[in-house]
């Protein structure tokens, strides 16, 4: 009776106290304490935030270059580049500087890094992708340099190029047993056939990249200059690009023509009649290209299963991870259930301490592409030190608690834990070496 005993307890108590500690949860819910009741507005907010500029604009055109990667690009192209057993000048080249001309966000980089990877990318390369891509696009280094001084934004640009670099050949040391054994799986795969002509294929990804680019294009400070006036005509280079890559299906994809007509001419027509919003237009020919991906067979069809996967994997993550952050740290001006103050007063001065808070923080925290410029210029204005500062521009952009969440479930846990800790080491290190540069 008693080994019974112990056989049914050995089963049921994690469920148990599963149960347990949800219910407590709930009974000793602090509702009507205003920083909780704050701290839960906060995370419907950022959430809400996230959804209506991130959702549409960043995440559905990402997962569907993640997908056209994992069906279009051959996996002996990935391996050449950025694969476990390719050159490593080159591989690395590659990978850290990619993101100068991806304006996106550590959520928006995921589906890009998990198609590289699945594709065959070595472990190092694809996480020097992984930290690059949302680091140093041009616009936020240039932005980082005229708001916070140039020699910040130099920094920073210098700083995220030689992280992502050192941080992948220490992941790709750590496991390379792992990345042995890649290579070996790799050179058995046999050579596959080339559907179509390498230029065709990178018009094809040139049009993704454009729409996703320009259609997230931020606005700088001053509508004047290049920046202002790629800006002013973000909406009509995205039009251009969706056109080009309407053309390529059509052309040289095998979508027939009068599918790619009606598309274009609905999204035209919605774009002229909706002249002032064109997210509407946007949404509309993003509809479009799923009823023509998710109706049709081969290639096509293959592309929109692999966009579906990556979707349905990343998605509900992300949005999980933005609500855990909006409740613990709440919007940029607002705060969460940690007081700004704190948070203001830990990353004071430069010493080791005020820059490891401030890594540690900006790895959780959850920043839009350029967001972390304003926010790190009101965080110096209430005392924080240019170390810090630094620290937070290097481990903020390129980390935050949706984008760990993902990550896990691409690599597992335990690499997580390694890349989340090896940038955060980096940038206080090179935070505290930089303000102990500036105040000598």
């Amino acid at each position: 009776m008693k080994v019974v005993g112990r056989e049914r307890w050995a089963q049921i108590w994690k469920p148990m106290a599963t149960i347990l500690a949800v219910f407590l949860a709930f009974y000793y819910l602090p509702i009507g304490w205003p920083r909780f009741d704050n701290a839960l507005v906060e995370a419907l907010e950022l959430t809400k935030w996230y959804a209506q500029e991130h959702v549409i604009l960043c995440l559905l055109p990402a997962f569907y270059i993640a997908g056209a990667i994992a069906v279009f690009v051959s996996q002996g192209s990935v391996m050449r580049y950025l694969g476990a057993g390719a050159n490593k000048v080159l591989s690395y080249s590659v990978a850290s500087v990619s993101g100068t001309i991806l304006a996106v966000c550590s959520c928006t980089v995921l589906p890009l890094f998990a198609g590289i990877y699945r594709m065959g990318a070595g472990l190092g390369p694809a996480m020097a992708f992984l930290y690059s891509g949302p680091a140093i696009n041009v616009l936020a280094i240039v932005m980082t340099a005229a708001v916070l001084g140039p020699s910040l934004g130099v920094a920073r640009a210098i700083g995220a190029i030689v992280f992502s670099i050192v941080i992948g050949l220490i992941m790709a040391t750590l496991y390379r047993k792992e990345e042995q054994v890649k290579i070996k799986a790799q050179a058995m795969l046999p050579v596959p056939e080339v559907a179509r002509p390498l230029w065709q294929n990178a018009v094809y990804f040139g049009a993704l990249v454009g729409i996703l680019v320009f259609a997230n294009w931020g606005k700088p400070q001053e509508i004047s200059g290049l920046w202002g006036t790629i800006y002013t005509a973000k909406w009509a280079l995205t039009a251009s690009f969706g056109l080009l890559l309407a053309f390529a299906l059509w052309r040289w994809f095998g979508v027939l023509w009068w599918k790619v007509a009606a598309v274009t001419i609905v999204t035209a027509g919605v774009a002229l009649f909706f002249a002032n919003q064109p997210q509407v237009p946007f949404i509309v020919g993003l509809i479009g290209l799923t009823v023509l991906t998710s109706t049709a067979r081969e290639e096509m069809g293959d592309w929109f299963d692999q966009s579906w996967s990556f979707a349905k994997q990343i998605l509900p993550l992300l949005l999980i991870g933005v609500l855990i952050s909006g409740f613990l740290l709440g919007r940029p001006g607002y705060e969460g259930l940690i007081p700004s103050a704190w948070v203001a007063a830990a990353v004071g001065g430069n010493s080791l301490l005020s820059n490891f808070v401030a890594s540690f923080l900006g790895a959780f925290m959850y920043f839009a592409t350029l967001t972390e410029v304003p926010i790190v210029q009101g965080l110096v204005g209430a005392g924080m030190g240019q170390g810090p500062a630094l620290a937070l521009l290097l481990a903020g952009p390129a980390l935050s608690l949706p984008n760990m969440l993902v990550i896990r479930s691409i690599v597992g846990t335990q690499k997580t834990v390694v890349f989340v800790t090896l940038v955060i080491i980096f940038a206080t290190l090179t935070g505290w070496v930089y303000g102990a540069w500036i105040v000598r």
